[in-house]
């Protein structure tokens, strides 16, 4: 069952409503309990302060046919287009739109009486647009006739048979009637297809032609309806809200992070060069990055093809000292460049023979420093010092 509520603006103030289901209109306007039920709020207003036209669609965009309709249909209009408000049709099929048209005026009146009965509408609705096409409602004081999906007449009921003998020129569409004046049915001089009497309440008659899609709403462009949407727009500002919440904890998150990364990568920083001074203390006053100057302390140390380094040193003597196995090494330590070597032979000749050897290495000078007996041999040093090769 469609939840839409139903008013009727009348130009004699006697307004009426239709509750959702209901059979029968309430005169008056409809309680604020009645309008919290309510899904859709569409009101009536009359027929006789609309005036329906055709326009051409110059334009499949609305806002490009919006500023062109008024100025093409100024000719027909008897107000100044800046005193009117126009409304498009929901659709632009065909080379036309329909347009309807209103005093701002009026317009504005309409809205002020229903806000102050707290009615906010959904939809502001032309009645004569409710009507069957080739339906005639007759009321007491007002009849009006639905001509065409864009055409309509209002007038008052006595005359109404002038006015079908003069407009009868054959392309007047076939007639029903719907009568609510409890009387006999009034004389036309166009016999109708069907004449419906004492039909009583108007507003159901015109709630049943209306469809599910209305083809107008007359309150578009700065009169559009923001009630319906503003709890929407409430949820959206709250949820724009929580996104830029989660969003700045995100960035907090990181200024964090980025400070804990800084506090660990200055503290390993510090430990790479307490670990450089205690390997090499001349590095101590040395500014720059502990891994670079690390890098280059052991390249110093390992030696290029001009220096005594200690790994360049030790490449050269390990083939000579591991090729026999008469010798024995004790110890070894390398200062300033210098490579002190402790060996234990079995006698002085296999000493000095083993200095002679390594003394035929290129880039190197040995110098014999001791030859001591000892318990196995003879105990000797030898000074090891880099020499142009």
């Amino acid at each position: 069952m469609s939840q839409r509520l139903l008013i009727r603006l009348q130009t004699s103030g006697r307004h009426t409503w239709l509750a959702p289901g209901a059979s029968a209109a309430t005169a008056g306007l409809p309680t604020a309990q009645a309008l919290a039920r309510a899904q859709q709020v569409i009101v009536l207003v009359p027929a006789t302060e609309v005036v329906l036209l055709e326009a051409p669609a110059v334009s499949r965009n609305r806002a490009q046919l919006m500023k062109a309709v008024p100025y093409a249909l100024e000719d027909q209009l008897a107000q100044p287009v800046e005193e009117l408000h126009f409304a498009l049709a929901a659709r632009v099929d065909g080379p036309t739109v329909g347009v309807a048209a209103v005093a701002r005026r009026r317009l504005k009146s309409w809205l002020e009486e229903l806000a102050a009965a707290g009615v906010h509408p959904d939809v502001l609705f032309p009645e004569s647009l409710a009507l069957p096409l080739g339906h005639l409602l007759i009321e007491s004081g007002n009849a009006q006739l639905r001509l065409g999906p864009w055409r309509a007449a209002a007038m008052e009921p006595d005359l109404l048979a002038e006015w079908l003998e003069f407009a009868d020129d054959g392309n007047l569409p076939e007639i029903e009637v719907f009568d609510t004046r409890f009387q006999p049915p009034q004389a036309l001089p166009l016999a109708p297809r069907a004449y419906h009497e004492r039909q009583g309440d108007a507003l159901v008659l015109l709630a049943r032609g209306l469809d599910t899609e209305l083809p107008l709403n007359l309150l578009q462009g700065e009169y559009a309806p923001r009630h319906r949407s503003a709890p929407a727009a409430r949820w959206w500002r709250l949820a724009a809200l929580a996104g830029a919440g989660v969003l700045l904890l995100a960035f907090a998150q990181l200024l964090l992070e980025r400070q804990v990364l800084a506090g660990e990568s200055a503290r390993l920083e510090a430990a790479m060069r307490n670990v450089l001074v205690q390997s090499f203390p001349e590095m101590e006053k040395v500014a720059g990055d502990p891994p670079a100057l690390m890098k280059s302390a052991l390249a110093r140390l390992g030696g290029g093809e001009s220096s005594g380094g200690l790994l360049r040193t030790l490449g050269q003597i390990a083939p000579v000292l591991g090729s026999t196995t008469r010798l024995t090494t004790r110890g070894m330590e390398f200062r300033n460049g210098v490579l002190e070597l402790a060996v234990t032979a079995p006698d002085v000749p296999t000493l000095d023979s083993l200095r002679e050897r390594l003394a035929t290495l290129p880039g190197l000078k040995v110098e014999l420093t001791a030859a001591n007996p000892g318990q196995n041999g003879v105990d000797g040093r030898m000074r090891l010092s880099g020499a142009t090769p």
